[in-house]
């Protein structure tokens, strides 16, 4: 999030960042979304979490020191906690334009920010395959991930709001189930045939082949204020890509935990991904990471209190 250095309510200025990085070089780019108060940051293709996280350290301190620069800071949350989601800026680009004539309130809601990790897979078959596996996962990396436990200025109890929020697009959420990637190519093809999307990147599911890339798309994590978090949250589902259990996730059992995770957090009562019992979200994360699983995010925005948008401001950059 771009904010107001004074005041930390969001800035219309992602012109700036981009101006200001141009002439920079770095490990990746710095890039425009929905919302001008906003700007995303790419690595480049990166062989290990460690590079990746490095990548991400440096594009962070490039862009606190434009924004530094031009009175502004940066903070890096699931969600600003005090503004309406609606009140953030958009950029005026057709692609965002059309977004909001295609699919209207939804989208104007859309001023949430995650962690998207692309895993490399060798094969179409082999990333259909990886995207069951993963699946069944997800929740409980949600549950460690929440960091938006705000949304339109309130804490109403969900530690992830931005979970709730991607739901309401008309593509976004849990994902549906395909035989095969074929049959997801056909699925897509037959969406953009007819001009309900304009290609495969306007699917906002939780996770999703991204075949121009060669990688699985994993879109399920509040953004991170740590860089700490980001590195924990990139092996882990690096890992779950190389390793998960071959299974074919019950999308209602996915429907429920989604839910669950984004409620609760690590305390989230959760159908395990074998399907045969209940276990804790907390257990099932000490099961991916060996070890006491840290808390999520949320709470250190709760603590806060009113200074929590200077507080997420100071960690970012911690």
């Amino acid at each position: 999030m771009i904010l107001d250095a004074t005041t930390y309510e969001p800035a219309d200025a992602i012109a700036v960042l981009l101006e200001g990085a141009a002439a920079l070089d770095l490990p990746g780019s710095m890039k425009s979304e929905l919302h001008a108060s906003v700007v995303e940051l790419n690595t480049c293709v990166c062989a290990t979490v460690d590079e990746a996280v490095s990548a991400l350290s440096e594009l962070r301190a490039a862009a606190a020191s434009i924004a530094r620069a031009n009175g502004l800071v940066i903070a890096a949350a699931g969600a600003h906690p005090t503004v309406p989601l609606e009140s953030l800026p958009v950029v005026q680009e057709p692609r965002y334009l059309e977004m909001l004539e295609q699919v209207g309130y939804p989208a104007r809601r859309q001023g949430v920010n995650g962690l998207h990790v692309h895993v490399g897979v060798e094969s179409a078959e082999r990333c259909h395959e990886r995207f069951e596996a993963v699946l069944s996962w997800l929740p409980v990396v949600l549950a460690m991930s929440a960091n938006s436990p705000y949304v339109d200025g309130l804490a109403n109890g969900m530690l992830s709001n931005r979970a709730s929020v991607l739901a309401e697009l008309p593509r976004g959420g849990p994902p549906p189930e395909f035989d095969s990637y074929g049959a997801w190519e056909e699925w897509v093809e037959r969406l953009v045939s007819i001009g309900v999307m304009a290609d495969y990147t306007r699917i906002w599911w939780d996770l999703r082949p991204h075949p121009r890339f060669g990688t699985l798309e994993i879109r399920i994590a509040d953004q991170p204020t740590s860089l700490e978090r980001t590195r924990m949250l990139v092996g882990v589902l690096r890992e779950l890509v190389e390793h998960a259990p071959p299974r074919i996730t019950p999308r209602g059992d996915y429907a429920h935990n989604r839910v669950a995770a984004a409620s609760r957090g690590l305390d989230a009562e959760l159908i395990h991904p074998d399907g045969g019992s209940v276990v804790g979200a907390r257990d099932l994360a000490r099961e991916l990471l060996g070890e006491e699983p840290p808390e999520p995010e949320a709470y250190a925005q709760l603590r806060a209190g009113p200074l929590v948008a200077a507080d997420i401001a100071e960690r970012t950059l911690r």
